[in-house]
This record gives C-alpha cells, sequence and structure tokens, in this order.
C-alpha cells in the first residue's frame, strides 16, 4: 500500500459507551494522549444538530463549537474529524472549513439512503472539508449494490477522501475481509483511500486488521481503532495493540506510553462505570446478524436463559436487525413467551379458595432475608392465618408455594419436590404440585414487558381476593450487584438507569393495588419508597 493511517475513534465510538458524556476533563485527557501517540488521525465525535451538546460531551450540537470549547490547539501533521449519521444533521447548517476547525466529516448512513449520501458529500466537499464514506453494516450489501454504490461514488464524488468497508455487527470473518478489499480495491478510483472499521463481537478485529495490513494493493488506507477498544457493544480494535504491531513489523514509531496512561487513569474508569467488550449476547448478535441493542434488551430483562436470548434474536425480521426498535423487540419478547399458552382458570379459582381471606408474605431473594432473619422468623411464628409464598428462590423458612419465572429455578424447585405456581412460558406440565399460570394474563405491559416474579404474584394475589399482603426481601435494585440478592448466584449486571427505572415503577405499581383495596406493607428495609 502507499501509506497506512491510523484513525482512533475512542471520543466517538467510544462515546456510544456512556452516551458522549465524558466530560470536559476526560475529553482533554484523551485528546492529549492520541495527539502524544502520533495516531495519524483522531474523530472528536459526533455532530448532531438536535441531540448534541455545546460541550462536555462529544456529540455537538454542531461543528463551531468543537473548537470553540474544545479543540483549542491542533497538532500538526493530524487531521481531524468528526462524524455525522446521515438524517441525524443538516449538511446546509455546516460552515465553512476552518483552519482552526476539524478536518473532515465521516458519514454513516444505511442502505437504504445510498443514493442521497452522494448529494451530501458534495455540499461538504463544497465547503472545504474531507469527506469519508462511511456504508454502515457493509455486508448487507449485494456485490452488485456495492459495485453500484462504487461507481456512484467514483462518477458523483471522485474529490472524497475515503471510502470505508464497515463490520458494524462485528461478523466478518477473514475470508469476508478478503473478498470486500478485492470487491471495493478493484473497483474504487485508484486515488480514494480504502479504509476498515471494526467491531470485535467475535472477537475478530484483529485477525481483520492483520488482513488489511497484508492485503496486497498500491492505494492508500485508513484503519479504525479505539483506546483499550472503547466502542458500543463488544467494543472495537485496540489502538494499543495496532500501533505495537505497527511499530514491531511496519517500522512505525507511535508512542504506546502516553495510550497506557491514559488507560490507567481515564479509560479503566470509564470501563467500571459502563462496561465494553466481548460478551455472549454481543456474540449471539452478531451470528444472527442484527444490532447488539437487541442482544442487550433481551438479556438485561434477566428473565430468559441465553440460549433463549439466542432464539429471540434468530426470530428477529430481516429488515428490523439494522436499526433497534424497542417497542418491535417488545412485542417479539412477548409474542414468544406467550406462544405457550394454558387455559388457566381452573388453577386460579384453586388457589383462589386457598388463598381468599389469608394473610400473606411474600419472599423475594434480597439480601434482607438474610440480615433480617430472625425478625421475618418471629413474624412467621406469630402471624396468624398465614401463608408464606417465595419469589424464585427457597429461603430458610417455610413456604407453601413458588412462584417461579425463571427456568433454572423451575428445574430446582422440581428437583426439590416443592409445590410450584408457574407461568406457562417456563412449562406447560408438570406433576401435581405444579400449577402453571397463563404467562400473558399475569404481567404488565406499560412502557416496557413487568414480568418479575412480584408483579406475577401480587396481580394472582389481587386476583384470588387476598387483603393483606407483607413483603419481605424486596429490596429494591442497588448498582453493587452484591447488595441485591442473598445467594450469590442470582446476581446480575445493573446499569444506573435500569436500576432507577425498577426502584420507581414498583412503587407506583404497589400504589395501584393499594388504592384497589389491597393492604401492603414492608417487613425489611427497602429501596422502594411506596407512593
Amino acid at each position: 500500500m502507499k501509506d497506512l493511517k491510523v484513525l482512533d475513534v475512542t471520543l466517538r465510538d467510544g462515546g456510544c459507551v456512556n452516551d458522549f458524556n465524558f466530560g470536559q476533563e476526560y475529553m482533554d485527557r484523551i485528546l492529549r494522549a492520541q495527539e502524544a501517540s502520533g495516531v495519524d488521525m483522531i474523530e472528536l465525535g459526533y455532530i448532531d444538530n438536535k441531540a448534541g451538546s455545546p460541550q462536555g460531551r462529544t456529540k455537538y450540537c454542531n461543528e463551531k463549537v468543537i473548537y470553540q470549547h474544545f479543540l483549542k490547539h491542533k497538532k500538526a501533521g493530524v487531521t481531524y474529524l468528526a462524524m455525522f449519521d446521515y438524517g441525524k444533521y443538516d449538511p446546509d447548517l455546516l460552515e465553512e472549513r476552518r483552519p482552526e476547525g476539524i478536518d473532515g466529516i465521516r458519514c454513516a448512513f444505511h442502505k437504504k439512503n445510498r443514493k442521497d449520501v452522494i448529494e451530501v458529500g458534495k455540499k461538504v466537499i463544497e465547503k472545504g472539508y474531507e469527506f469519508y464514506i462511511q456504508p454502515m453494516i457493509t455486508m448487507r450489501y449485494s456485490d452488485k449494490e456495492l459495485l453500484e454504490l462504487i461507481e456512484d461514488v467514483n462518477r458523483e464524488l471522485p474529490d472524497a477522501s475515503g471510502f470505508y468497508i464497515v463490520d458494524s455487527f462485528g461478523e466478518m470473518h477473514p475470508n469476508d475481509m478478503n473478498r470486500m478489499l478485492n470487491l471495493v480495491d478493484h473497483n474504487l478510483i485508484p486515488s480514494m483511500t480504502m479504509g476498515f472499521h471494526s467491531h470485535n463481537n467475535l472477537q475478530l478485529s484483529y485477525a481483520n486488521a492483520m488482513s488489511l495490513l497484508q492485503f496486497p494493493t498500491n492505494r492508500s488506507m485508513m484503519l479504525d481503532s479505539s483506546i483499550m477498544g472503547m466502542g458500543k457493544g463488544a467494543g472495537n480494535l485496540c489502538t494499543e495493540l495496532l500501533l505495537e504491531h505497527l511499530n514491531m513489523f511496519y517500522g512505525k514509531s507511535y508512542q504506546i506510553p502516553a495510550l497506557l496512561e491514559v488507560i490507567d487513569q481515564v479509560v479503566n474508569q470509564l470501563h467500571a462505570e459502563t462496561y465494553w467488550g466481548y460478551s455472549v449476547e454481543y456474540y449471539l448478535s452478531s451470528v444472527n446478524h442484527c444490532t447488539p441493542s437487541y442482544a442487550k434488551h433481551f438479556y438485561d430483562k434477566h428473565m430468559l436463559p441465553i440460549d433463549q436470548v439466542g432464539e429471540l434474536l434468530a426470530q428477529i425480521a430481516e429488515d428490523k436487525k439494522i436499526s433497534f426498535d424497542k417497542d418491535y423487540a417488545e412485542s417479539l419478547y412477548r409474542a414468544y413467551n406467550e406462544k405457550k399458552s394454558v387455559d388457566d382458570a381452573a388453577t386460579v379459582e384453586a388457589l383462589r379458595k386457598k388463598l381468599q381471606g389469608k394473610n400473606i408474605l411474600l419472599l423475594a431473594p434480597g439480601k434482607s432475608l438474610e440480615t433480617c432473619k430472625e425478625s421475618i422468623q418471629s413474624f412467621v411464628d406469630t402471624e396468624e392465618n398465614l401463608v408464606c409464598i417465595s419469589l424464585n428462590t427457597k429461603p430458610e423458612f417455610a413456604t407453601a408455594y413458588e412462584i417461579v419465572t425463571r427456568q433454572e429455578e423451575y428445574v430446582e424447585a422440581m428437583r426439590g419436590g416443592r409445590d410450584i405456581i408457574v407461568t406457562s412460558n417456563i412449562s406447560k406440565g408438570g406433576r401435581g404440585n405444579v400449577a402453571i399460570l397463563n404467562y400473558k394474563d399475569w404481567i404488565e405491559v406499560r412502557d416496557t414487558t413487568y414480568d418479575s416474579s412480584g408483579i406475577i404474584a401480587l396481580n394472582l394475589l389481587q386476583a384470588c381476593e387476598v387483603k393483606s399482603v407483607r413483603l419481605a426481601g424486596f429490596d429494591g435494585f442497588s448498582l453493587d450487584i452484591n447488595d441485591n440478592y442473598f445467594d450469590p448466584n442470582l446476581r446480575r449486571p445493573l446499569t444506573a438507569k435500569e436500576a432507577e427505572q425498577r426502584n420507581a415503577f414498583f412503587p407506583r405499581f404497589l400504589k395501584e393495588k393499594k388504592d384497589a383495596g389491597m393492604d401492603i406493607a414492608f417487613l425489611t428495609p427497602t429501596k422502594y419508597q411506596v407512593l
């Protein structure tokens, strides 16, 4: 190749991890480290005139605020870029290129917009910027479609600076890489740089980068990476690993210590706050050729075994795989669980006869079941007409039933011969100690699907005309997963947003039950604030 340039995308693709909320200090420190490392190009973030900010974030409301509030001094020899997604920024708002501002713009677009991006590119180039063409999910193009796009670019945008192969879903293998490189290299005009942007769902970003480096071509090449692989989902090619390789085998002299220092002082902290990197759900999104947002959405419910998450991903319609649609994901999730339907009228009537008029103690698996064990036992020993029901757990207290909404707990409960109330998405049959509820009839569907055992239990108790319910182990959710359950095997990762949503919804739900005449009170400490 003529030459290879490394583009570090930490401030842009890395921003997808934390909603671009790096804060000004971390933005400055990352930029200084990028410049000190000697990388050839730096992507400073997104431009989005609707969702962007003037400062403190790397999603900017316009290109001017970049040099007004962030890029105060440009390093000679470095090319500074920003990106916008087609449809999320109006290129007519772009001002003429200024020496103190960004040098170029990358435009990412879906296949359906491939014709429209030509006019966008012309406008950007006319205003003096370098323009880079980013066809997202390039693997979704047929050879014919990709060749047509390249022909359009050659004819209409010959002054564009670069054309990219983009592995948005991290699904490319080295053989895919070689096919794409040959297809683009043999048809793109020789003067245009060819670039590659990868995601690491299959842990193949580095291998694919090696394929690019070994590819025989006379054109200039660009290779994207980020510090410690910081990027959405499984992340990206690691800048520090790539630069080390280029130093060793290609005679480069990049300064790795600058990156190691910012990893130690900044990026490790960001990684502790919001995880990125390999995970099984992102692997599943890759092999099912869909955006990892679906995998994260289904997995974060913590209601399905991982193999069933894979089954759900396989059911996503082709036209929905590219962009995440929450309403569609929720409808798919409910349809998946509702396909095992049962007539539970007789089951509910039998439970009503046993529970009507009883005092109920619901035992959730919060850590307070352990820390407040003595006070709970005292209540159990003294309360008259009491029925204890556990939720997805076997506590030390004697219980009449266990309500089960998780597959793994159902297997354990069956092995233990416990009396089980189970939803039909988990089981449609069993021995005489299993009462089956029709999943669809006991969940709550609001802004999302609420199908936790606590929600189902309280809806069932209301139908059984239970008037008095006491709650133990309903601790609410903490970001420290060690605080959430008495059984460490139940620990699940949780984001601040997820904890906030769960801690806010359940009190509202309890208030509705109380307004309907149910006497509900907590026996153990809780983060839920009852309204």
